[in-house]
């Protein structure tokens, strides 16, 4: 077995004796809520997610009581009418956002669990925007079975709130700015060291100067490769893990 999450990729803790069985092996999870969920995956028919995902899940934990009291509140009429649209009968939809999507396997994985559900109609997951939409039979489901449901395999979801989704855009796009910023301002300051190297000739430039310049080179480099790589870093990281799993689990 390997001495990584089989679920969320982390390293096991010593002494950790979380099984799953998967693909007629033996695999070890870091703790209680990874095991939970990758059965609760494996159970349901849906084990193929990990052949495809890209990314490992994030560590997963069990809801805790305060948050499964407060997703049976959605079941209220009253707070559903800011995001529940009510068709004929006793058919619903919501709109929903999901947490913990890292891949294409992700949407798949979630969409395939909530088809599932005993009186769900419809979902569609948009992978870029995270947004759900959930259509199913209040008569025979509730929408807290259905948030209970996502979280059981790993994910979170909440009623969509356009302020709240504006506002963490506005986050991400500021942070890809800064990192924009921080890689174009170090290029150019690069750039000033690097002319006088391509242009001067051979010898022109003393040892000591040379030594200088490519020093101040590296120094000035180090805020692209330890700030604005990172999202390019953390994308070849998790395609490294996602091949090296697919190579052990052969």
């Amino acid at each position: 077995m390997s001495d990584h999450c089989f679920h969320c990729g982390l390293p096991v803790p010593e002494g950790a004796d979380y099984p799953v069985r998967y693909r007629e092996k033996t695999e070890t999870t870091c703790c209680a809520g990874c095991q939970a969920v990758a059965k609760t995956i494996i159970d349901s028919g849906l084990a193929d997610y990990y052949d495809h995902r890209s990314r490992e899940a994030r560590q997963a934990e069990a809801l805790p009581q305060e948050l499964l009291e407060q997703i049976r509140l959605y079941d209220s009429d009253e707070l559903q009418k800011s995001f529940v649209h009510r068709e004929e009968g006793n058919v619903r939809e919501a709109a929903l956002i999901l947490e913990g999507i890292t891949c294409a396997a992700c949407v798949w994985l979630n969409e395939q669990h909530i088809r599932r559900l005993p009186g769900v109609i419809s979902v569609d997951i948009n992978y870029t925007s995270h947004r759900a939409r959930v259509r199913w039979d209040n008569s025979q489901v509730q929408l807290s079975q259905i948030l209970e449901a996502i979280g059981a395999i790993g994910y979170r979801a909440h009623p969509y709130d356009a302020e709240r989704q504006e506002a963490l855009s506005q986050k991400e796009r500021k942070q890809a700015i800064n990192r924009l910023w921080a890689a174009g301002l170090s290029m150019m300051q690069v750039m000033m060291y690097a002319v006088p190297v391509y242009l001067a000739p051979d010898g022109d430039i003393s040892p000591d100067f040379m030594w200088l310049l490519h020093w101040a080179s590296f120094l000035l480099t180090l805020p692209v490769m330890l700030y604005s790589a990172v999202p390019f870093y953390r994308a070849t990281g998790a395609t490294s893990r996602h091949a090296a799993w697919a190579w052990i689990r052969r």
